[in-house]
């Protein structure tokens, strides 16, 4: 199982564009906002199929104890390891552009995150009931709040002038999304635009964040989220999204424990996940920062946020 995928890179040449998307390579493992919906549509034989195959999905990972929902206390890390942790998944990119889409090929970045209010916009298709649009918006915002708080940056839901958009969609939903899709990210190509519309089966969920050229600063992100997915994939999809698009964006395997890695060993936010976000928001650092430069400053804050050296 892979996580989520992220891709970055520059259109029109003022605008930064980075991909996150949860993903299953190979076939499956073995085994404006709505407060109040119309009554949900009658699901369509393709939104069934998808449902079935993501009950299996959710099913078959459970079964070999992944998708786990603890902070991963019991599993220790030093400093260095999250330091370690933290260049990677905020300073790397997992996927490059080509002229045929994205291709997947680990390249150096630049720090990024949002030095606006994230607000956040739940959309959700007719295909979702009133009664689990009401469950998901409680958890995104329940969410939003911690991530808030761990940050020290305002990240809240907010209907009236989102910059966050989050479609909760089916199959169908999905796949007609296009106009939205260029409403919201105006300088999306056709084949980002078919990165949501066509997306393969493989991919549980995605997220688009821009910023402007090099500054490394969002000001926009765009996500997808399958109504199709059963409790704890719907609640993982949430988790990971948002928070890679706050700006960590890559994966790695090292990464433990975290959400940031290709093993679906956990499904939400971990305590080691939450350091790398204090340490993303720290005023320390800054958005647009290289490699280089920022590696000083992250083994510091590392240090510090453990008690020491190790």
């Amino acid at each position: 199982m892979a996580r989520h995928r992220t891709l970055r890179t520059f259109l029109a040449g003022i605008a930064c564009l980075a991909l996150t998307a949860c993903t299953i390579p190979g076939g499956p493992p073995a085994g404006p906002a709505i407060p109040t919906a119309p009554a949900p549509a009658v699901p369509t034989e393709k939104s069934a199929t998808a449902a079935a195959y993501y009950a299996q999905v959710q099913k078959a990972l459970l079964a070999q104890g992944l998708l786990r929902t603890d902070s991963g206390a019991n599993i220790p890390f030093t400093d260095r390891m999250l330091a370690d942790s933290f260049l990677r998944i905020a300073l790397f990119d997992e996927y490059r552009r080509s002229s045929s889409g994205f291709v997947r090929e680990e390249t150096e970045s630049r720090l990024r995150r949002w030095e606006v209010s994230v607000r956040v916009g739940l959309r959700f298709g007719a295909s979702v009931p009133p009664d689990r649009q009401t469950t998901d918006r409680a958890r995104v915002a329940s969410y939003l709040a911690r991530l808030s708080q761990v940050t020290g940056h305002p990240i809240a839901i907010d209907e009236t002038a989102p910059n966050f958009l989050i479609h909760i969609v089916s199959e169908d939903e999905r796949e007609a999304l296009g106009p939205k899709v260029r409403a919201a990210i105006p300088s999306l190509g056709p084949n980002d635009v078919a990165g949501i519309t066509n997306m393969p089966r493989s991919t549980y969920c995605l997220v688009y964040a821009l910023s402007e050229g090099n500054s490394g600063a969002y000001t926009r992100a765009f996500a997808v989220i399958r109504a199709e997915h059963p409790d704890l994939l719907r609640l993982s999809c949430m988790h990971e999204e948002i928070a890679q698009a706050l700006g960590l964006p890559n994966d790695s395997p090292r990464a433990r424990p975290s959400i940031f890695n290709d093993d679906e060993e956990f499904a939400l936010l971990t305590d080691k996940d939450e350091l790398m976000l204090r340490m993303l928001y720290s005023r320390e650092l800054r958005p647009g920062m290289t490699l280089s430069e920022a590696r000083p400053i992250v083994y510091s804050l590392a240090r510090r946020l453990m008690g020491g050296d190790s």
